[in-house]
C-alpha cells in the first residue's frame, strides 16, 4: 500500500480521510488547521479531521502556515521537517484552507519519482476549470449550474489548475421544495470524492495514470463566500433569490430584515405567475399556513421555513402564530429608504 500524508480540514476532508483509512493505506502524517474558536462560547474546537487523527494515533501537524518566508516560518519549518521524515509516496488534499507553497510540491515530487509518481493530489468539489476556488459547492447552486462533480486533480502552482486524472459528475436539482442544497451536495460530494481519490491510489499502483490537462475556455472562480453578501436582494428575480437562499444553507445562511429583526430564510421557492405591478420588491403578498409569498424583482418567492435570530428553524405556520405578517409588510433593508 501507498504511504501518504493527508492534508486537509473540515468535514468533506475527512470522510476521505476516514476511507484512505479503512482500505488500508499507511497515512504517514495528517496537516490540518490549527484548532479555532467556534459555537456560541467560542470555545477551541479541533477539525474533524484532527479529531480522527487523534483517534487513530496518526502523526498529526497543525502549522499556521506553510511558508518559509512567512508570518510563521518556525511553524512552516516544523512542517517541512515532518514532510520530509514521513517519507511519504504522495500527498492527499482536501479542503485544507492553506496554500501549499512550491518547496511543499517539489518535496512530493521528488519523494514520488520512484513511486507511484503523484506527488500532491487534490480533491476538488467542482468540474473543472468551472469553479477553481474556495466554494465551488457554493457558487454552483447559486448559478443555478445543471450539473457539479468531484475532479482528482495532480496539484500545481496554479490555483486548482493542474492536470485531471479523475472526475464524475452528479446532476443538481434545482426543482421544488427539496431542491438541492449546498449542504445536501457537500455531503454526496464527499462520499464520491473519498471513492475516487481510492480509486485513483489504487490505480497508480498498477502504472502511469492518463493526467487530462483542463481545458482553456470555461474557467470561472468559486470566491470565499462572506455573511454580507448572504443578504437577500428582492430586486433580483424569485429564480436567482432562490437560488442564492439553497447555495447559503447550511451556511452562512441566506438572511433578510423584517422592521429591526433579522431573518434566516431556508426553503423557499419560485412561486408561479407574477406580483401585482404595484408592490414593490420585498413585499408581502400573502401569508398563510402554505407560505409566506414575497414579491421579488421577477416573479414571486414562496417561503416555507424561516427563523428568527437566536431561535430555530419555523415552519411559516408556526412562525405566522407569534408574528403575523400583513399583506405589504416590507422585507429587506430597501424598505427603510422608501
Amino acid at each position: 500500500r501507498l504511504r501518504l500524508i493527508f492534508a486537509g480540514t473540515p468535514e468533506f476532508a475527512a470522510v476521505a480521510l476516514r476511507q484512505l483509512h479503512a482500505h488500508g493505506f499507511d497515512i504517514a502524517l495528517v496537516l490540518t488547521q490549527p484548532d479555532r474558536p467556534a459555537g456560541r462560547g467560542m470555545k477551541m474546537q479541533a477539525s474533524a479531521v484532527k479529531d480522527f487523527a487523534v483517534q487513530h494515533a496518526i502523526p498529526l501537524a497543525q502549522p499556521r502556515s506553510l511558508r518559509l518566508d512567512g508570518r510563521y516560518p518556525d511553524d512552516a519549518a516544523a512542517a517541512r521537517e515532518a514532510i520530509l521524515e514521513a517519507r511519504a509516496d504522495a500527498m492527499v488534499v482536501a479542503a485544507y484552507g492553506l496554500i501549499l507553497p512550491q518547496w511543499v510540491l517539489d518535496a512530493m515530487r521528488d519523494r514520488s519519482q520512484g513511486g507511484a509518481g503523484l506527488g500532491c493530489i487534490n480533491i476538488h468539489g467542482s468540474l473543472l476549470p468551472r469553479w477553481r476556488g474556495a466554494a465551488p459547492i457554493h457558487r454552483a447552486v447559486e448559478a443555478g449550474d445543471a450539473q457539479i462533480g468531484v475532479c482528482i486533480m495532480q496539484m500545481d502552482a496554479g490555483l486548482d489548475t493542474g492536470a485531471v486524472l479523475r472526475q464524475q459528475a452528479i446532476p443538481i436539482h434545482h426543482e421544488g421544495i427539496d431542491a438541492d442544497t449546498t449542504g445536501r451536495l457537500h455531503d454526496r460530494l464527499a462520499a464520491l470524492g473519498a471513492e475516487l481519490v481510492v480509486e485513483v491510489l489504487d490505480a497508480a499502483q498498477q502504472g502511469p495514470l492518463d493526467a487530462q490537462p483542463q481545458p482553456a475556455d470555461g474557467v470561472s472562480y468559486a470566491d470565499k463566500v462572506n455573511k454580507a453578501e448572504a443578504e437577500i436582494d428582492w430586486r433580483r428575480s424569485a429564480q436567482q433569490i432562490g437560488c442564492s437562499i439553497r447555495a447559503f444553507d447550511p451556511t452562512p445562511g441566506a438572511w433578510t430584515t423584517c422592521g429591526d429583526e433579522v431573518l434566516k430564510i431556508w426553503r423557499a421557492v419560485p412561486e408561479p405567475g407574477s406580483p401585482a405591478a404595484d408592490l414593490a420588491p420585498g413585499s408581502v403578498l400573502s401569508a398563510d399556513a402554505h407560505g409566506i409569498v414575497v414579491a421579488c424583482g421577477s416573479g414571486a418567492l414562496r417561503i416555507h421555513e424561516l427563523q428568527r435570530a437566536g431561535a430555530r428553524r419555523l415552519a411559516c405556520s408556526d412562525f405566522l402564530r407569534g408574528q403575523p405578517l400583513p399583506t405589504g409588510t416590507r422585507l429587506g433593508r430597501s424598505a427603510e429608504s422608501d
